[in-house]
């Protein structure tokens, strides 16, 4: 079983190795099989469900996914990082859920401000992650992201959110 402590660390580290672009280490803490989900809205004002039949802001069923994206934002081969964009991500309001032997799920708010084309943006949401505790170090299993801004000015990416 993790802290309190221990799970607010673990986010934490997974913020800052996002925040200082040390992108082998962010991918370390997502499992091989992660499912990473941020949905759109529908027209009813109600986030999507299902990411293989609806819209959705980001989709990857498995960390391949993310290390393509990190491919491309690490080769200059990502329109949504040129020019560069500074970021950082601040976590509040964290919960543990529920927790087990194995797992533990935590939800909590998150605001990322970002400046890029000489404008500083604000993201800010709340998400859901599920903790794969069976091995040596916690690995997420399952993120969810839901972004709660109604407009986003420029394309969106795994860094903001």
């Amino acid at each position: 079983m993790l802290s309190y402590e221990s799970v607010q660390d673990f986010l934490f580290k997974e913020a800052r190795a996002q925040s200082e672009r040390r992108w082998e280490d962010w991918l370390n803490f997502y499992a091989e099989d992660v499912e990473y989900h941020m949905p759109s809205w529908d027209d009813d004002n109600t986030p999507t469900t299902d990411p293989l039949r609806e819209v959705s802001l980001i989709y990857y069923p498995n960390r391949q996914g993310l290390e393509d994206r990190v491919f491309r934002i690490e080769t200059d081969r990502s329109s949504a990082t040129i020019p560069d964009t500074r970021y950082n991500r601040s976590i509040s309001n964290l919960e543990i859920v529920s927790q087990t032997e194995n797992s533990v799920e935590v939800c909590f708010n998150w605001t990322t401000h970002t400046f890029r084309y000489r404008h500083t943006d604000v993201y800010f949401g709340v998400s859901r992650y599920t903790l794969d505790t069976s091995g040596d170090t916690p690995r997420i299993k399952k993120k969810y992201v839901l972004l709660k801004n109604d407009y986003v000015h420029h394309v969106l990416d795994v860094y903001q959110v």
